[in-house]
Order: C-alpha cells, then structure tokens, then sequence
C-alpha cells in the first residue's frame, strides 16, 4: 500500500529552519515502505555545503544497510534535488524519488543540469514531482523573507 511521507520530510524541513538553515527535509523508506532515514539540511550547523538533507539521508540509510547502494529505496524530498544530490541518489541506485517544490534555479532534475538526463548517468529513478509543492514552497518564502527582514 502506497504512503506519503512528504509530511515527515516537511517537519524536517521545518526543523532545518527553525535551526536557521535553509528549510529542506528528506525522507527515505526502504522497500517495504518502513521509514529508515530522515533529515533535514545541516550545511551551516555542520559547516559542510555536502550536508544537504537528501545526502544526510541516504549516509544514514546507507550505514543501517551496511551498503552503498539503497535498491528499491524510495525518496522523499521537499525541494527538487541539486545536482550533486540528483548524483548521489543515482548512485545510491534509489528506485523512486519524490518531490515537492521545483527549483528553477539550482535544480539538476527537472532544471539546471538534469542529471538523470545525462548518458552518463547510471541510474535514473522514477520521478514524481510536485508532491506538496506549495507547502515546501511556503516554507521556503517564509524563511527567506524572514531572513531579508532581518538583514541576514
């Protein structure tokens, strides 16, 4: 049976931005659909620009799985990956990615550089977007908003 999980990977986002990072949240489920990994982004907290919720997600799904592979893995992200995590899940072999908000701007799946487009790329999962997108929107506005508000 089929279960969102893009309400979880909302509340990390939203826990990333009450921790003053940018507000992006990742769920990952396995192949039974039991939830194995959550995150939001760290990259300030940890001062590392790799510690995106997406990436954070699949080192620890990776690490309960003792593999560097996560077949049959399903995805949950609020912001359309980057090009560097549109790489990582391909490389993690992840079967489904899922996603709320797109990214015209530093996008690298539907945007930018279209990482599963390429003929490099060795895995391409399926993709649904759009899932929640104005809720990962929202959350996005208001954070930045606030942040010009406030000088930062």
């Amino acid at each position: 049976m089929f279960h969102s999980q893009m309400d979880a990977a909302l509340s990390e986002a939203s826990a990333a931005a009450a921790r003053g990072e940018v507000p992006v949240g990742a769920v990952l489920t396995d192949a039974a659909g039991r939830v194995v990994a959550r995150a939001g982004n760290r990259t300030r907290e940890l001062s590392d620009p790799t510690a995106h919720a997406e990436i954070l997600a699949i080192r620890a799904a990776c690490a309960a799985a003792g593999s560097e592979r996560l077949p049959g893995y399903r995805l949950w992200v609020t912001l359309e990956p980057c090009p560097m995590c549109a790489a990582a899940i391909s490389a993690a072999r992840i079967a489904v990615l899922y996603y709320g908000a797109p990214d015209p701007r530093m996008g690298g799946v539907a945007h930018g550089a279209r990482v599963f487009d390429h003929p490099q790329c060795h895995h391409r999962p399926e993709v649904y977007e759009g899932i929640r997108a104005e809720d990962s929107a929202a959350l996005l506005r208001s954070f930045f908003g606030a942040r010009r508000e406030g000088g930062r």
